[in-house]
């Protein structure tokens, strides 16, 4: 099952997002810089727009680091990562004001770049806290604007694009002033409307798969307490049959042998499909599993071992390469066996006489893949993605073996999801199938 994302690392994340724009965003301003200076040869105050590009990368490398280690951390103060936000913000627009303030004021075309602020404030950030920014934005600008126009603070005239006097125009620099403005309110209401509206469906969404998490735990308990009742009253009418069967209750004729055999061997079928369901049943339910370190070398040559009789039955070559370096893994070492075995198994039972089945261990640098590839029947193109549902079975399987389960497969995709990992299939229909299998590989 997979862990959901709380509402602080959903938070965290969301921040690593902005800090690797911001990334992208340093080196579109060095070579917006280097262009403009370059191929329009427009005068621009070079060295104020490069110091602002070296602070944009020791505060976001600041912010990374800081986020690294909080994230290492238990018990995330989701007012902490709020302020961190916020933070990150209003820094960002205290350099953007700066280099528009330093590459022509309110000539500057750039300053349109702060509707991009707001609608990532708004991702980020309650609506209350996206207009405080939207708000902080404007006096940024209008500071700039009214500073420059009475001469408090220089002006840096943006030579060869526009008329470089168009600052102390009062009617140009209102109408700017007023298109910008409203533009940044709208769009930080439209901004955080939308934003607001794919939280609060989330939410619910959550809701509802919490809720449904909950009736198909329901679910499991009524089929483990009903199939346990079911194993239990199967296993009596066996050892009644069986006695039967050895004579323990006097001579019996053929037919009557005859018909004692097949009762035997229904049963025994319909047990093994009850375990096989109590068994996907229990893996459902429980919640945390207890992990141990076990050698996943010993348990694939347990695994191949297992099956190496049927295999030489019908002359199918099992081949096997697990590299040097793997060997320890942490989780349920009986279950990862019965997995390996049970895809092993199928294996050999749907390669027809003469094939091969080969096992490969690979070591990632954080995980371990196993795959197991046989030369067998192959599964149709259409039914690859079903293999894995519970109680399917593909057409050409049914013909090789009637009376499977359907839960082998289902089985192995609990097993392997319980252990954090992924279990795949590759397959075409005649030549083979590759299953897959990807653990943590964790060892402490």
């Amino acid at each position: 099952m997979v862990r959901e994302i709380t509402q602080e690392e959903g938070f965290i994340e969301r921040i690593y997002w902005l800090i690797k724009l911001r990334w992208i965003a340093i080196l579109g301003l060095i070579l917006t810089i280097i262009f403009v200076q370059q191929i329009l040869h427009l005068s621009l105050y070079i060295l104020p727009l490069y110091y602002i590009s070296v602070l944009l990368c020791v505060y976001n490398l600041a912010f990374f680091l800081f986020l690294n280690q909080i994230r290492r951390k238990t018990g995330i103060n989701l007012a902490i990562i709020n302020w961190i936000a916020n933070a990150q913000i209003s820094l960002d627009l205290l350099c953007l004001i700066t280099l528009i303030h330093f590459s022509g004021g309110i000539e500057n075309p750039f300053i349109f770049y702060f509707i991009f602020h707001m609608i990532i404030a708004s991702i980020l950030l309650s609506r209350l806290a996206s207009f405080l920014q939207a708000s902080f934005s404007v006096l940024l600008f209008l500071f700039m604007v009214v500073f420059e126009y009475f001469g408090i603070i220089p002006h840096y005239n943006l030579v060869g694009l526009i008329a470089s006097d168009q600052y102390q125009n009062p009617i140009y620099s209102g109408a700017v002033s007023f298109v910008f403005i409203s533009t940044l309110y709208i769009a930080v209401y439209m901004a955080t409307s939308i934003s607001g509206t794919l939280k609060e469906r989330e939410k619910n969404l959550k809701q509802l798969n919490r809720l449904l998490e909950e009736k198909d735990r329901v679910k499991s308990e009524y089929v483990l307490r009903v199939t346990h009742d079911i194993n239990q009253h199967l296993a009596a009418i066996k050892g009644c049959i069986d006695l039967v069967i050895t004579g323990y209750t006097g001579a019996l004729n053929d037919k009557q042998m005859d018909l004692l055999r097949r009762a035997n061997d229904r049963t025994g079928k319909l047990m093994s499909f009850v375990k096989a369901l109590l068994k996907i049943t229990r893996i459902k339910l429980s919640k945390d599993i207890e992990m141990e370190q076990f050698s996943l070398r010993k348990t694939i040559e347990n695994a191949i071992n297992f099956v190496d009789t049927k295999a030489k039955a019908k002359n199918v070559a099992i081949n096997y390469s697990i590299e040097t370096d793997v060997d320890n893994l942490r989780g349920i070492q009986i279950y990862i066996e019965e997995t390996i075995t049970n895809l092993l198994a199928n294996a050999v039972k749907y390669t027809p006489n003469n094939g091969k089945v080969d096992i490969s261990v690979k070591n990632g640098d954080n995980s371990i893949l196993i795959q197991i590839a046989d030369t067998g029947i192959g599964i149709p193109e259409d039914e690859v993605s079903r293999v894995f549902d519970e109680f399917y079975r593909a057409k050409n399987a049914r013909t090789v073996e009637s009376d499977g389960t359907g839960l082998g497969l289902s089985i192995a995709k609990q097993v392997i999801e319980k252990h954090n990992g992924r279990i795949g299939v590759e397959s075409k229909l005649g030549i083979g199938s590759t299953f897959s299998i990807e653990l943590p590989n964790t060892t402490v």
